[in-house]
């Protein structure tokens, strides 16, 4: 909680090293991503970002990320740890076709989250560049501490922030890593900056309503189910899932992804039954914790279209 509120109020940090980077590049890098992801990268002008999934041929959810695009013909994705094997294969077996290069560098790349209303503030005494000049959603390159990285104005945690991408910190070597980290604290020190957990990451995202690959979106729910369909690109011609996907948005589909709050005191927990007011029931919860903000329960979870 003290975590958590240090986001909301003011500012706090995560490692998320163990998250996934790959990095793709190459003539055909554009047609390459708009074929294995439903998003449009070709909107996308150097330094700027974007959030999609990745689908299977039936449109099931086998990733979600956010794409970075920082040259014309040079792409970050950022995988979720428990997948980063599952959707490096699966880039690398899609690219046959295409003249791309697929590269895993997340054990050479460090990866901190600054998230909160003095993320700026923090971050600005130690950089050289003017970092209002960075967007919601752009990123670029940057010196930290006389550290070289990669800033994104994105996050998970429903605040204002960056993602610092430690471009020279290998996990056997990870010097430049620890000194910025440690910078950072100490610079955030008097705005009252907290080191934070996954637990706080957890509770940041459910009160922003974000998902969490694995609990609220897996293989056996589609991005229109999941309330996603903003990143769904059917004017595409072609990208993986798409027949099943158009298909699902002309039939309307069955169940859909809603937020809840409790009205009594308790705690909703993962696997709850949703019950309808006359008892039936109608969802099953995938998401739940204690609002920390809010001071109530919340959650999330897949109900009957017509309820959700």
């Amino acid at each position: 909680s003290p975590e958590h509120l240090a986001v909301r109020n003011s500012v706090g940090i995560f490692d998320i090293s163990h998250m996934g980077r790959v990095i793709v590049t190459g003539a055909d890098v554009e047609q390459f991503l708009n074929y294995v992801i439903t998003n449009d990268v070709s909107t996308l002008q150097p330094n700027a970002a974007q959030y999609s999934v990745m689908c299977n041929e039936s449109g099931g959810i086998l990733d979600d990320f956010v794409v970075y695009r920082i040259e014309k013909e040079k792409f970050l994705l950022i995988p979720n740890a428990s997948n980063r094997e599952k959707d490096y294969n699966w880039l690398i077996r899609h690219s046959k076709n295409y003249k791309v290069k697929v590269e895993e560098v997340s054990d050479d790349v460090a990866m901190f989250a600054v998230q909160g209303p003095n993320a700026v503030k923090t971050l600005q005494q130690i950089c050289t560049e003017d970092l209002s000049s960075i967007g919601r959603f752009k990123c670029g390159k940057a010196r930290l501490a006389d550290v070289e990285v990669f800033l994104a104005r994105t996050g998970y945690t429903g605040e204002d922030g960056f993602e610092v991408f430690v471009w020279n910190a290998p996990l056997t070597k990870p010097d430049n890593a620890v000194k910025l980290w440690n910078t950072i604290l100490e610079k955030g020190k008097k705005l009252g900056i907290e080191p934070c957990g996954l637990g706080a990451r957890d509770t940041l995202r459910l009160e922003a309503g974000l998902c969490l690959y694995g609990n609220d979106i897996d293989e056996s729910t589609t991005p229109l189910e999941a309330a996603l369909g903003f990143v769904v690109k059917l004017q595409k011609e072609k990208f993986i899932g798409r027949e099943a996907l158009a298909k699902q948005k002309t039939e309307g589909p069955k169940r859909r992804r809603a937020g809840i709050r409790m009205l009594d005191s308790g705690i909703p927990r993962p696997d709850y039954e949703i019950l309808a007011e006359t008892g039936e029931k109608i969802g099953q919860l995938t998401s739940g914790t204690f609002s920390p903000l809010l001071k109530y329960g919340i959650g999330m979870g897949y109900v009957d279209a017509a309820q959700a």
